[in-house]
């Protein structure tokens, strides 16, 4: 499987993630019984798609796990800013940009 595809799969897992994660969160904090259960019924299945997803990259776990917490970490800011207008601090920026800086390593490094 090339570089790029392994990258995009690991994308899409970190989107599921962050969505699932998104709406169990909801679903919790939800009022109405039918629409907590429901929003917790969706965020399940799509966490179970996530774990499906996250390890159909061909690349060893350990290796996986860091390349993909960096992208989770960015899909996670992205869906915190849309789902629940929790803008990202510069604190929470920084210590970003040294988690995808780890990703690099880890992916990119022999």
């Amino acid at each position: 499987m090339p570089y790029w595809a392994a990258l995009l799969i690991l994308l899409c897992a970190a989107i599921l993630e962050a969505t699932g994660d998104a709406l169990m969160r909801k679903g919790i904090f939800s009022d109405a019984l039918g629409r907590r259960s429901l929003l917790m019924l969706c965020g399940g299945l799509i966490l179970t798609a996530y774990g499906y997803v996250v390890n159909v990259a061909p690349w060893d776990f350990g290796r996986l796990l860091g390349v993909y917490v960096a992208i989770l970490f960015a899909a996670a800011q992205v869906t915190a800013w849309i789902l629940f207008g929790q803008r990202p601090t510069v604190a929470m920026l920084t210590g970003g940009i040294l988690i995808i800086a780890g990703g690099l390593v880890v992916s990119l490094g022999k």
